[in-house]
């Protein structure tokens, strides 16, 4: 189906940190071409393996505030004392063009962005395996400090309880089949009768 005759979808996923969010956002991008990343703002910190304008981009509170008091945010949130944004203007021009959007964002953000634009929104809640297994992908990324990993474990039931309010719910026991799980809903998602801008002609057509 030719792009241009739909509308594009924002795909949100999220999860208790460690649960394999992130890697999942990077594997969608690489297979499948018509989405691409949300890069958020952030005021966090670089990670040693992280990039400017690929994972972030990176700003001190002060330019933060100042995009948010100019409304350059759809939506944004405090993770963990650090502030993270989505920037409006981009996200609009890629839907316009019938690009879809992938977005690595907490609850919070998902709820924002549900009140922006409800109908463009598909939301997927990833679960880790147990408790065992979301500490020990934690202490391997070992990017954190040990209270930031404590910080981010005892968080992770409040996260979890949100799990709810999404239209899907996944368990990344294996990072390559939870993706193809994800490409799947894509897939479908894509065929809505809501999205597909085209079939009310054609209908039409077949009508005539």
């Amino acid at each position: 189906m030719n792009n241009n005759l739909r509308k594009g979808l924002m795909l949100v996923l999220s999860s208790p940190s460690g649960a394999g969010k992130t890697s999942l956002c990077k594997k969608i991008v690489n297979l499948d071409k018509q989405i691409s990343m949300s890069i958020s703002f952030t005021t966090r910190p670089k990670r040693k393996s992280e990039k400017e304008g690929v994972d972030y981009f990176f700003v001190s509170k002060r330019k933060f505030d100042s995009l948010k008091n100019k409304d350059f945010f759809i939506e944004y949130a405090n993770v963990f004392d650090h502030w993270y944004g989505t920037p409006k203007n981009t996200i609009e021009e890629n839907l316009a063009r019938g690009k879809d959007v992938i977005f690595d964002i907490d609850w919070q953000g998902a709820q924002k962005l549900s009140d922006f634009s409800k109908n463009d929104v598909v939301s997927i809640f990833i679960l880790p395996p147990s408790n065992t297994e979301l500490l020990k992908r934690l202490k391997k990324r070992a990017e954190d400090s040990k209270e930031i990993v404590s910080k981010r474990m005892s968080k992770a039931k409040s996260e979890i309880s949100h799990w709810i309010e999404y239209d899907y719910v996944l368990i990344n026991k294996n990072l390559n089949k939870c993706a193809q799980e994800i490409i799947n809903i894509l897939s479908s998602e894509r065929k809505r009768r809501n999205r597909q801008k085209f079939i009310f002609d054609f209908i039409e057509q077949l009508l005539n």
